[in-house]
């Protein structure tokens, strides 16, 4: 009888260990249900204040403006807006840099990716992906590609990009000599204010763990 009571005692911690390895498992990385609202729509963001990308030196802009669309999607991380146009500077105002006037075209589709939202800030923590860029500072010419850190606040409508060092890489560096180089480690900062295109509503993010 002690036999019997033992052996069922080992089954039943070994079925309620598996059971809790399961549970553990399921739950370490839940699938986040992104609501977007208006889903799906069109946005357009323009800068606030100064978006600069340093590469060795400033090159600053006073302009800039993109526009894509969002959607509501699932999955972490999640693609819940494209960038389908990033325009930085303007014909009155081109972005400088102590090379000269500096001329930036993107090439699209950029994402916006989210990762993680503080429910009690309204504020989504992710990135913009796929970024790929050509760039011309005076004679100099290069491409920055990669990604680069960014949070987005419903409350203010802004998308904050605030890159680090080793998210976005150089190449194809001409006529830079020493100043850019493809071990040159870029970084993309500025503030844009994002609206569904045409009206003045600020859209939402919002990130829920089914």
């Amino acid at each position: 009888m002690t036999h019997y009571l033992r052996k069922t005692a080992v089954a039943a911690c070994a079925a309620a260990a598996a059971l809790a390895l399961t549970a553990g498992t399921a739950s370490a990385a839940p699938s986040t249900v992104w609501t977007v609202s208006p889903s799906s729509a069109a946005f357009q963001a323009t800068n606030v204040g100064n978006i600069v990308l340093t590469a060795t030196i400033p090159m600053t802009c006073t302009a800039s403006n993109a526009s894509g669309t969002m959607a509501s999607t699932t999955g972490n991380p999640a693609t819940v807006a494209a960038i389908n146009t990033m325009n930085f500077g303007s014909s009155g105002a081109p972005c400088t840099s102590v090379l000269g006037n500096v001329t930036t075209v993107a090439v699209t589709p950029w994402d916006v990716v989210a990762v993680d939202y503080n429910a009690s800030t309204g504020v989504t923590t992710g990135y913009i992906g796929n970024v790929t860029a050509n760039v011309k500072a005076g004679v100099c010419t290069f491409t920055v590609s990669g990604q680069a850190s960014a949070t987005y606040t419903n409350s203010t409508g802004v998308l904050a990009v605030n890159s680090v060092a080793g998210e976005l890489v150089v190449s194809d560096p001409v006529n830079c000599g020493a100043i850019v180089t493809t071990g040159t480690k870029p970084t993309f900062k500025g503030n844009y204010a994002v609206k569904v295109a045409g009206t003045s509503t600020i859209p939402t993010i919002v990130g829920s763990n089914p």
